[in-house]
This record gives structure tokens, sequence and C-alpha cells, in this order.
């Protein structure tokens, strides 16, 4: 399984390779310069696990590249880490497909813990509670009890004690999942499919 970092930006190429070679020693990590690069890499180094990748890469028009990865491999976990404020461009990149934003001047420890928890999202050992066509993981049915409650995402990380980007995490998850686009349209879909 390999990791590929995908940044014009040789330095923070280099300093996401470092992060991602402490989390994961076991896989093979993969900088590559260009967008285009991408498929002959995978080809040559294997299935990818996790995608890294900045969203102004030259010759990549907005979120074409979060699209275009996502429509090939759907299932594996991508982050963006862009110079761009988050905000609109963090909105743009999820509805794209990104299953993780982050601003490049995040401080490292924050990026490794974001990108931990999504490995943990990730981790299909969980239970599953199966609500007609939907399976969802016991830590999703929890998140839905916890908005009901009208926790934020801060109340949320410290009951579960893990940080808010791994909340943001499972919340996007669990959105996808539930194809919805918010707590409100989340919490009509759980109280329709009885549950809460």
């Amino acid at each position: 399984m390999s990791l590929y970092i995908i940044d014009d930006h040789p330095l923070v190429r280099q300093a996401i390779a470092m992060l991602l070679r402490r989390m994961r020693p076991a896989s093979k990590v993969i900088e590559l310069e260009k967008f285009s690069e991408l498929q002959a890499a995978i080809i040559k180094n294997g299935e990818p696990e996790l995608f890294v990748l900045d969203l102004l890469l030259p010759g990549v028009k907005g979120t074409s590249a979060v699209r275009e990865v996502k429509t090939m491999y759907g299932d594996v976990p991508l982050v963006v880490i862009s110079s761009m404020p988050a905000g609109e461009a963090e909105e743009t990149c999820i509805e794209a497909g990104a299953d993780l934003y982050l601003e490049k001047s995040t401080p490292a420890s924050e990026i490794s813990s974001a990108i931990q928890g999504l490995f943990a999202a990730e981790g299909g050992d969980e239970e599953t509670v199966v609500v007609g066509e939907t399976k969802l993981s016991k830590r999703q049915k929890q998140l839905i009890v916890m908005l009901d409650r009208g926790l934020s995402n801060r109340d949320i990380a410290a009951e579960l004690e893990i940080s808010e980007h791994t909340v943001k995490v499972h919340l996007w998850r669990l959105f996808r999942r539930l194809d919805v686009k918010s707590r409100t349209q989340t919490l009509h879909f759980a109280r329709q499919h009885g549950l809460l």
C-alpha cells in the first residue's frame, strides 16, 4: 500500500512525506510534483492507501483533481492541504469528495492528528448498525445522538477525547453515508428511520 502526495512545492511535499513516514512506517510514501504523474506512479508503486494533494496544482482547474481521484478511488481517503484559507475552498473540496481540508499554516501536530483521525475513521473493525440499506458504524450512531443533543464539534471532541479535525472527518463520512449535507438533514434522516 502506498501514500501519494501531490504538491508542486518541494519543501511542503517533503514535510508532509516526513509526517506520513512517521505515522505509517510500513507504507511506501510517493512524492509527485504534478497531478498528471499520478496514474503512472500508481501502476509503478501499487494501490493507494491515502492521497494528499494541493488544491492549486499546475494544469489543474479548481477541484477537478479531487473529483478525478474520487471517481477512480472512491474508498481511498483524500486530504487537501492548501494555502487557501478554509471556508469556501473547504466546502468546495468536501463537495467534490475530499475527506479532509487543511490549511498549510496548520501546525504539523494538528495535521498529523487529523490524518490519524482519518485512518481511524476508515478502520472497518467497528461494529455496524444497519438501517434499511444504510450501514452505520457504532461511532456514527453515537454522533447522531450527540448531534441531537445539540453538541458542537468542540463538545463532541471533548466528550470522545479526539481532535476537532477527527470529529469533522467522522461527520463528513456520516453525511456522505446518509447522502445528506448538514446536521439538520442528518437528524431528519435519523428521526425518519428510527435512529433517535
